[in-house]
């Protein structure tokens, strides 16, 4: 079965009217499909009551054949494709759809990757849309809010353990919320979110920038965990069109945050939610990794596992500069950057944990891993490499692709050139397991400095191939043709 909701918030005193059919194939007929509605929530916002529904489609899959299906809203029509039952989907895959700045708004263009995609989309239609993090950016509250008196204030003010007021928790809430909207309702936003199903996951810009990787002090303080709870609350209602985390399509059990998991075909998914419990010392709670590890190795015939993880496992190791920032004076927004990261020196340990779990995952099953990310700013493929685990003499690899930002500009060309001069680094982990950055094939660079999306493109039949390979192509800002990298099966 194919489950499908889509989320729709409207204003007046009579709700659009709505309607589901497959559309025919080959030797079929329309087929109508039953839609359930659900109110999620009812609020005024500047002036206007607004109305957010969720219509729910329930598809039963062709074993052999994609479907298409069709809603009207108020007459107006929407498709989205239906994979086969056992074939492996194809995706794309976006992160950072924003501005850190957002004074840099008027100046750049939000449109031309996402108009890539949706072209893409006309030619080989997406089964699904993965959304690695960054799906708003809430940096314009501080400025635009009351939070502009709150952060200016000396910080033995900011954190007094004193209530927040009602004015401001009022403030910041109306803020998210006309952000969702906004966002939302832009055109090359909007068409691709009613005609693509999507999978997401928050990452920092979700909630705060650095979310997280904060001293506790701020963490813990009133006006922290307000702006917490309000960006949880509307990633519930409008990134999983949920009002409570035991409402989220695909949540594991046992868990206190929002780490999810499909089976689709001989894909599986598997979507780490790393800020839920984030904070200097832990990346995700042992309760959360035990639901994935419990759920991953229930996995005994994945032939292709897919990991969403919003921050890279892969990456160049900053811990140096980490280490000569913290003994500066003074905040430093890169140190936040950095602390944010695996590879900071809190974080590694948890790291070097997934990195063999997924390779003995490998081992045994003979599944190949594929790790999908965003956060940087830069289109990058990496790779973990073990000369020790190896499935039925073949060596295991895990690749890493990074897709980012598919709104968010570029590093400045200083930090681009950073990056290739210490790419080429091999890291030493233990137990015989490396890490590298790989250059693009038939180029001469590792990183992507413009903006770019990733398109992950099974093998098809249909296309005269066979091997279940799955193809990654970047397309990238004013380039004409991707980069590519095929990613072999482990097993034939």
């Amino acid at each position: 079965m194919w489950a499908v909701s889509a989320l729709a918030v409207w204003t007046g005193e009579v709700a659009p009217a709505v309607t589901a059919a497959v559309l025919p194939g080959a030797a079929a007929e329309v087929r109508p499909l039953a839609v359930e509605s659900r109110r999620l929530r009812t609020r005024l916002h500047k002036r206007a009551v607004h109305v957010v529904e969720s219509w729910r489609f329930t598809i039963e899959q062709h074993a052999t054949r994609e479907q298409q299906v069709q809603y009207l809203v108020d007459g107006q029509a929407f498709t989205f494709t239906v994979p086969a039952r056992d074939s492996a989907p194809t995706c794309a895959y976006t992160s950072c759809n924003g501005f850190s700045d957002y004074k840099k708004m008027k100046d750049i263009p939000q449109d031309p990757v996402w108009n890539k995609m949706r072209d893409n989309h006309a030619q080989r239609p997406y089964h699904l849309l993965l959304m690695g993090g960054d799906q708003i950016y809430s940096d314009a509250m501080w400025t635009t809010t009351a939070l502009n008196d709150w952060a200016a204030a000396p910080n033995d003010k900011k954190l007094a353990n004193k209530p927040i007021t009602k004015t401001l928790q009022t403030e910041v809430d109306d803020f998210f919320f006309g952000n969702y909207l906004k966002v939302w309702a832009y055109p090359h936003v909007a068409r691709m979110f009613a005609t693509v199903p999507t999978v997401m996951m928050w990452d920092d810009h979700d909630i705060i920038d650095g979310w997280g990787s904060y001293p506790d002090k701020f963490q813990q303080s009133p006006v922290f965990k307000a702006i917490y709870n309000i960006a949880r609350d509307y990633f519930l209602l409008f990134q999983q069109h949920s009002t409570s985390e035991a409402d989220v399509p695909l949540r594991l059990p046992s868990q206190p945050g929002f780490t999810k998991a499909a089976r689709i075909g001989d894909y599986g998914l598997l979507v780490l939610d790393l800020r839920s419990e984030r904070s200097p010392e832990v990346v995700m709670g042992d309760q959360s990794w035990q639901a994935a590890y419990t759920w991953l190795e229930s996995q005994e015939d994945c032939k292709h596992l897919l990991i969403m993880s919003s921050i890279p496992v892969v990456h160049p190791d900053f811990s140096t500069l980490e280490m000569l920032l913290c003994a500066m004076p003074g905040q430093q927004e890169l140190e936040d950057d950095l602390k944010d990261h695996w590879l900071s020196r809190t974080h590694q340990w948890e790291r070097l944990r997934l990195i063999h779990r997924l390779q003995e995952w490998s081992q045994r099953t003979g599944g190949r891993v594929t790790i999908l990310s965003g956060d940087v700013h830069v289109g990058a493929i990496g790779a973990i490499e073990s000369s020790q685990k190896q499935y039925k003499g073949k060596p295991i690899t895990i690749h890493q692709l990074t897709s980012s930002g598919v709104v968010h500009p570029p590093p400045p060309a200083m930090a681009l050139f950073y990056l290739e001069h210490v790419g080429d680094k091999v890291e030493q982990l233990e137990g015989g397991i490396t890490t590298s950055m790989y250059k693009f094939p038939g180029t001469s660079h590792r990183y992507i400095g413009a903006r770019n999306y990733l398109s992950l493109e099974p093998d098809r039949i249909v296309d005269g191939r066979s091997r279940n390979r799955l193809w990654a192509n970047w397309y990238v800002e004013n380039e004409a043709q991707p980069y590519r990298q095929a990613i072999l099966p482990l097993t034939d």
